[in-house]
């Protein structure tokens, strides 16, 4: 169980969790696919990409406020219900460019809400002991959304290169009441009303000040720094797999094999980080990133570039639910939801900033000088974790 939700509760938060991510990534994916049926030109593909961090980008900080204000389940009721309106409003109204630059873009505000709403349940119920577990639990169940949206619309498509969208946006619209539904079950002693009137008072804190709060903008830099080493690696494995003659199976089975370590390491993180301190696994944690990344731009056979994508999943996986943590300790009592919105924040500028400064840097060095530069940017985050203490 999470901190002091109850049972029901807690398997509610987590239902929740799996399915925001499955959802996203079942219709940002179908989207595109309406798009090419609806043979936009290529820069039009980019906008409706571009579309889906438009709110997070321009929301996260005073969506952080309203959670501390609203409550959790509110909030999370609220982007359940935008996520089930997105989804039927593809449905039915799907059928331009300007209509599904329109969806996903809200889309992007109701998954905001929902992520910010349950990270707040664990930040303001986890016993500071069990935080690291629960953390980990959380994005343990959103990892394995990520993995059954992407199932979904193999199963919907079968063998076809185009598949029925009406479909997958159907699919979409009976998860997303599922999960609007499921909102409910979270219990109410959760939610805001139940807070003592300091803590509310809080979070009237503005952003600037929260992040001179010790610790805060170096949690940020580090969860920004992992999230976009994370999209590089799916981004350019299937290069490096290009230019090392490997199969497009071969690269995907390499994807997932990341992905499933990562998941493994966020059901084991509580258990690890008691016995070794919250401080010492983020360390380890970067340190395995570095050490796959920088093995990764080494030319080697299949078989061990699997090993290496493992390690690298292991590694991955950590850094996010610990700077969760990190971040729910360091935040002023009442603060919380908006400390971990503004992680939500700095991830999206991490997620456009470091990629594109890596590329241009490794632009001549191939899809292993990314790998490299990765490293690099990577192993130089440890650096901002001098003097800071996690335990």
């Amino acid at each position: 169980m999470i901190g002091e939700l109850g049972r029901r509760s807690a398997t509610a938060l987590l239902l929740h969790s799996a399915l925001i991510q499955a959802v996203t990534f079942l219709v940002r994916p179908a989207a595109t696919y309406r798009a090419l049926e609806l043979d936009v030109p290529g820069f039009a593909l980019g906008l409706l990409a571009a579309s889906y961090a438009v709110f997070p980008l321009l929301l996260a900080v005073p969506t952080g406020g309203l959670v501390d204000r609203l409550g959790e389940r509110r909030l999370m009721a609220i982007g359940s219900g935008v996520v089930l309106a997105c989804s039927a409003f593809l449905l039915f109204w799907g059928s331009s460019i300007t209509a599904l630059v329109i969806g996903t873009a809200f889309l992007g505000a109701g998954q905001l809400a929902c992520v910010v709403g349950q990270q707040a349940v664990v930040a303001n119920n986890a016993a500071a002991s069990r935080m690291d577990s629960a953390f980990g639990y959380l994005t343990f169940a959103a990892s394995l959304g990520q993995a059954l949206g992407p199932l979904a619309i193999s199963l919907v498509g079968g063998n076809s290169i185009q598949p029925d969208t009406n479909m997958i946006f159907l699919l979409a619209v009976v998860m997303s009441a599922v999960l609007f539904l499921d909102t409910f079950l979270v219990s109410a002693e959760v939610s805001g009303g139940t807070r003592k009137a300091g803590e509310v008072d809080g979070g009237k804190g503005s952003a600037i000040a929260l992040l001179k709060t010790p610790g805060v903008a170096r949690a940020l830099a580090t969860s920004a720094t992992v999230l976009a080493v994370v999209d590089l690696t799916m981004v350019y494995l299937p290069a490096l797999g290009t230019d090392r003659g490997l199969t497009a199976a071969t690269v995907g089975a390499m994807l997932t094999v990341r992905a499933v370590f990562s998941m493994v390491s966020r059901l084991l993180l509580g258990r690890v980080s008691r016995r070794i301190g919250r401080m010492r696994l983020l360390v380890t944690s970067l340190a395995l990133s570095t050490a796959a990344l920088a093995a990764a731009a080494i030319p080697m056979p299949a078989w061990l570039l699997f090993v290496v994508m493992a390690v690298l999943g292991l590694g991955l996986g950590i850094g996010q639910p610990l700077t969760m943590s990190w971040l729910s300790s360091q935040a002023p009592a009442g603060q919380r939801g908006r400390a971990l919105a503004l992680r939500l924040a700095g991830n999206r500028v991490g997620q456009v900033v470091l990629p594109s400064a890596i590329g241009v840097v490794a632009a001549g060095l191939g899809a292993a000088g990314v790998f490299l530069a990765s490293a690099v940017v990577v192993g130089g985050s440890m650096v901002l974790l001098r003097g800071v203490k996690l335990d």
